[in-house]
């Protein structure tokens, strides 16, 4: 009877050791968990990258603080010191598991919610050229020309002279990629025109406003837009190009189209060039560094000069949100919301 009480006892007790060391355990990681990122009041001024994440969590890409997270009550500030690998932020994406990257001029940063972890690339292989479902596109930025294929293991360099072997220099900086509704990827470049990879082949259009202007000027196909009629639209209000499915051609086969005829518009671009662009169900809206926020509708083409007290802002790129809101990223005055009438300033 002794032996069996003194056995039940000595059960008992391993098993209060071992929950209390469990419990122990947990605080003690609870405890050392570190917890990232500071709550502010406000975004800084200069802000060139806005997202929406599919929880509708507001993203704010800034041009040299960081990153801000809007979740619609409180806004949290994340910094190279919370593991950033940059604090100047240049695109802003989501994967399927709501991963965040987060481009910036010198790599990228993956951000999962809980911690920063900084993709180290791998040198480029003419293999991984390749178009696949969930890849995610990066711009190459800096020293670094061409662009990066995340397929969520392998952050992989690519060259376009890989493919066409074009002379590597720097007018093959990339300024902008983005997926068209067949799920190609389109590269805009600062000087030779554009590109678009179809999984096989990498396409080039040549033309020169695409290019350097006679002027000397390099506007950069900073935009690319697929229209809701199909036609594509490469930063610029002169042309529009209606693209062939043809794959047998070595460059694109395409048809060059007027875009917008400033002849019979009140409102004229000084430099019929854009920086950033989004389509609503009707609208083309586009950004001009110097010249505000503009609209076409489709025969009208409307100016909005955004005022931040009596300084002129500076838009530097437009989005749409989950909801077909309309926002404005400026270098100069945060950031925007279209009302329905005019641009009104987050946090008034």
């Amino acid at each position: 009877m002794i032996k069996s009480i003194f056995n039940s006892i000595f059960l008992l007790s391993i098993l209060i050791s071992s929950c209390n060391g469990q419990n122990k355990n947990a605080e003690g990681q609870s405890a050392t968990a570190k917890i990232i990122g500071s709550t502010v009041q406000q975004i800084d001024k200069s802000i060139w990258v806005i997202f929406q994440d599919k929880k509708n969590n507001y993203w704010f890409g800034s041009n040299g603080t960081g990153v801000y997270c809007w979740d619609g009550k409180i806004i949290k500030h994340y910094t190279d010191k919370d593991g950033l690998i940059e604090n100047r932020i240049r695109g802003i994406q989501e994967d399927g598991s709501g991963n965040i990257f987060f481009d910036t001029p010198i790599g990228v940063s993956k951000f999962d919610g809980e911690k920063f972890v900084s993709l180290t690339p791998v040198e480029p292989k003419m293999s991984q050229w390749k178009l696949q479902e969930d890849d995610i596109w990066f711009k190459g930025n800096g020293d670094v020309l061409g662009a990066y294929r995340y397929d969520g293991e392998t952050l992989h360099h690519l060259e376009f002279s890989d493919i066409d072997s074009l002379e590597h220099d720097i007018t093959h900086g990339v300024y902008t990629i983005y997926k068209d509704k067949q799920s190609n990827i389109w590269f805009g470049t600062l000087s030779k025109g554009v590109c678009r990879f179809d999984g096989e082949s990498l396409k080039w259009i040549y033309e020169k406003e695409l290019s350097v202007l006679d002027d000397g000027r390099v506007p950069a196909v900073r935009s690319i837009l697929e229209d809701n009629e199909g036609f594509f639209r490469f930063s610029n209000i002169i042309s529009k190009y209606k693209i062939s499915t043809s794959k047998t051609k070595t460059d694109l086969v395409y048809e060059k189209l007027p875009a917008i005829d400033l002849s019979k518009q009140k409102s004229k671009m000084v430099l019929p060039y854009y920086t950033s662009a989004v389509m609503d169900k009707e609208n083309l809206w586009m950004t001009n560094y110097n010249e505000g926020v503009w609209n076409y509708n489709g025969e009208d083409l409307t100016n909005y000069i955004v005022m931040d007290g009596e300084v002129k802002v500076l838009p530097v790129s437009i989005y749409k949100d989950n909801s077909g809101g309309i926002w404005v990223a400026t270098d100069n005055a945060g950031v925007y919301k279209y009302n329905g009438s005019e641009f009104v300033k987050f946090g008034k």
